[in-house]
């Protein structure tokens, strides 16, 4: 389990920021753990701004919320510049889906942390045909924490690190749920590939 190097109020005296990357496939708990770690920073009374892609309407049109149903509130943004706009005077930053974001997300986050504020990213680090998805192997090089979550595989009930889509679509964004992608270990995912 991740554990906070500097949680007190006073570490922001410091103008020390970074960058944790929480990341993995479908349902292998990523925004669990972020909105884990965004309570804790709560509980510590620091001050926290959460976003997310306007796009991703799933559960909420502004909170955050987990396949558990966990959730809690954020600001749906357009553009990873509008972030800079509205985080202010926030200690952490918490950003759920950076995948669906363009390439400038990491140079929001690098910015945010050179600013001196904790940076928090979930995001998928691979789409549907196991290849790396949009800015996450940048944020994944640029973080100082990076933390790979793994799902159950539906297929073998092995570690999953793969996100199979269940439908014909090819478009590299299709949001949705277990109607329309499952966890898979390597061999399941490659096995269900190879039979498209």
């Amino acid at each position: 389990m991740f554990i906070e190097p500097h949680l007190g109020r006073n570490s922001r005296a410091e103008k020390t920021g970074w960058i944790e990357v929480v990341c993995g496939c479908m349902f292998s708990g990523k925004t669990e753990e972020l909105i884990r770690r965004l309570n804790r920073a709560i509980i510590a009374k620091q001050k926290v701004e959460i976003f997310k892609p306007a796009i991703d309407k799933r559960y909420h049109d502004v909170k955050i919320v987990s396949h558990a149903e966990r959730e809690i509130r954020s600001t749906p943004v357009n553009f990873a510049n509008d972030i800079l706009l509205l985080a202010g005077d926030c200690d952490v930053v918490g950003i759920d889906e950076a995948q669906f974001f363009d390439e400038a997300i990491v140079e929001v986050c690098n910015t945010l942390a050179n600013k001196g504020k904790r940076v928090i990213v979930a995001g998928l680090d691979m789409d549907f045909e196991g290849k790396p998805f949009g800015p996450m192997p940048n944020l994944l090089a640029i973080a100082e924490f990076v933390t790979k979550v793994h799902a159950i595989c539906a297929q073998t009930g092995e570690l999953a690190s793969f996100s199979f889509r269940l439908s014909a679509s090819q478009g590299q964004v299709l949001l949705g749920e277990k109607d329309k992608y499952e966890a898979r270990s390597r061999s399941a995912f490659v096995e269900g590939m190879k039979n498209r």
